[in-house]
């Protein structure tokens, strides 16, 4: 059995021995070097009470992020949005008799089961319908439209694979999904209609699961028939970030979006997380967005931006962002890091996985055996030793890292 892990938050110490860069470099050199990873590689360490460089291996040329990207938006929703805010879906009543109208809130984690399998404390359309059937006294219900009105623009971004959505990792954006447009809440295909199969679960819930469903928009000043509220901002962002959850991400890419006055499309959503990155005082140089999730091919990112994104979190430079820590995977414990033990020792290591075709990256935090508090970033892009090979290398730079006093 696991044990929990180290507190999230470790005091940080500026007085444990911080690592000589020589000894440093001459421990992650060979790492590095490994075939798996590839040539096109970029990497760097800083030390997180100083913000001294310890390593720097073209850390400041833009590199593919993958899900790395997703510490960007989780940045961006923290410092945008109110960590306690909630998202809330609603049901209005439609233009005829009998309709009602499913508003997205963009909340994909509104759940089919109670509880949900898949996002602890989401909202569930059983809520939902009860609140209806309570609003409408009896009276039945023969349509379900769904809204999708919230989100605007195309369902993919550029840089998605024809493939990508949907598949077992990724939908089409929408303001209106269920289990994370999962077909299933127990599997992981994800559905080519979040919004209708929603409306489905709601008529469902009803108890008139042979209504017809289709997309559409609610009449403008619809009464109110019940709403439900995710949980809040600061845990749907710790799931992003711990199960790398790409719909979740977009989704919280839009709502940044929406609170400063953007488009909710995928060319708003990278538009405004990139101003509140550079908002929170961070350089953007060589920061290239076109989605909130880091699916798409497009997306640059240097590993220089993301250890100081890292650093600025840790040592609380960067405020009311503790959410994004917790969120990290923790390797040998949970999220996309839970059979990846690097060190042996659960709570050492906690970092943001990414992968794509010949991308893999790994960016986090380590706490070495003197104590010491290092922010990384590893983006090996072009790598060429398959998943196995590549995720294995750079677990060893984690492990060494943790292990290395290099004074």
């Amino acid at each position: 059995m696991l044990s929990d892990p180290a507190p999230v938050l470790t005091e940080l110490s500026g007085s444990a021995p911080r690592p000589d860069p020589a000894v440093l470099s001459s421990v992650l050199t060979p790492l590095l070097a490994d075939p798996a990873l590839g040539g096109g590689l970029s990497a760097q360490v800083v030390d997180v009470a100083t913000g001294a460089v310890l390593f720097d291996r073209d850390g400041g040329d833009p590199g593919t992020p993958a899900s790395t990207a997703k510490l960007l938006t989780a940045l961006a929703a923290l410092t945008t949005l109110d960590p306690a805010d909630t998202l809330t879906t609603t049901v209005v009543a439609g233009a005829i008799p009998g309709e009602v109208v499913l508003v997205g809130g963009g909340d994909p984690t509104l759940s089919t089961t109670a509880p949900s399998q898949n996002y602890p404390g989401a909202a569930t359309v059983a809520e939902l319908a009860a609140e209806v059937q309570q609003s409408l006294g009896g009276a039945p219900v023969t349509r379900v439209v769904v809204d999708n009105s919230l989100f605007t623009g195309p369902l993919a971004a550029p840089g998605w694979g024809a493939g990508d959505a949907p598949s077992t990792y990724a939908a089409p954006v929408t303001a209106t999904a269920v289990d994370g447009a999962r077909v299933d809440p127990d599997g992981p295909m994800r559905s080519g209609a979040p919004g209708t199969d929603a409306g489905e679960a709601l008529a469902a819930a009803l108890g008139v699961p042979d209504a017809p469903v289709a997309l559409g928009e609610a009449p403008a000043g619809a009464r109110v028939l019940g709403s439900v509220d995710s949980a809040p901002v600061v845990r749907l962002v710790e799931q992003a970030l711990s199960q790398s959850d790409n719909l979740l991400a977009e989704s919280l890419g839009r709502h940044v979006a929406i609170a400063r006055g953007l488009p909710a499309d995928f060319a708003g959503a990278a538009q405004a997380v990139t101003a509140a990155v550079a908002d929170a005082g961070l350089d953007t140089t060589g920061l290239t967005m076109s989605d909130g999730s880091g699916l798409s091919a497009t997306d640059l990112v240097p590993a220089r931006l993301l250890t100081e994104l890292l650093r600025g979190v840790a040592d609380g430079s960067i405020p009311d962002t503790g959410g994004l820590l917790s969120g990290l995977p923790v390797a040998g414990y949970d999220g996309t890091l839970a059979d990846r033990p690097g060190t042996g020792q659960a709570g050492v290591v906690r970092a943001k996985t990414g992968t794509l075709d010949g991308v893999h990256d790994l960016a986090g935090t380590v706490l070495t055996d003197d104590g010491r508090l290092l922010a990384f970033a590893v983006l090996a892009d072009g790598a060429t030793g398959g998943l196995v090979a590549a995720e294995a290398a750079l677990d060893d730079v984690a492990t060494a890292l943790a292990a290395c006093g290099c004074r």
